[in-house]
């Protein structure tokens, strides 16, 4: 199981929820890293051997390109049930054995149509 790295904008109610699934999550603030770029976050991470966690994907998809040797980049699009997107983040990161220089995203479904 993934210990993961939360930048300042993972919601705490998704942090713990991940905590309940059995990861252990640490926040950037935490960490003393409030306020940390990008970049940074994802060197502390890669650092500590952390998979990053954010919903910032345009700059953390363009980091992983520009930085293939991080520990794991987990993108995910905002969803206002938590338990539901940490169940996602969850099976998403245990598809893959090893999230080192891997980018996950993790999408929210779409919504049932309506005929």
């Amino acid at each position: 199981m993934p210990t993961f790295y939360a930048d300042e904008d993972v919601p705490g109610p998704l942090v713990r929820a991940l905590r309940a699934l059995g990861h252990d999550v640490l926040t950037a603030p935490q960490d003393g890293r409030a306020g940390a770029d990008d970049a940074a976050v994802l060197a502390r991470a890669t650092e500590l051997g952390r998979v990053v966690l954010t919903k910032n994907r345009g700059d953390f998809h363009r980091l992983h390109a520009a930085v293939p040797g991080h520990s794991g980049i987990v993108t995910f699009t905002d969803d206002k049930d938590r338990v539901a997107l940490a169940d996602r983040i969850h099976a998403a990161a245990a598809a893959h054995p090893d999230l080192a220089g891997v980018l996950i995203r993790v999408v929210k479904p779409n919504p049932p149509q309506v005929p």
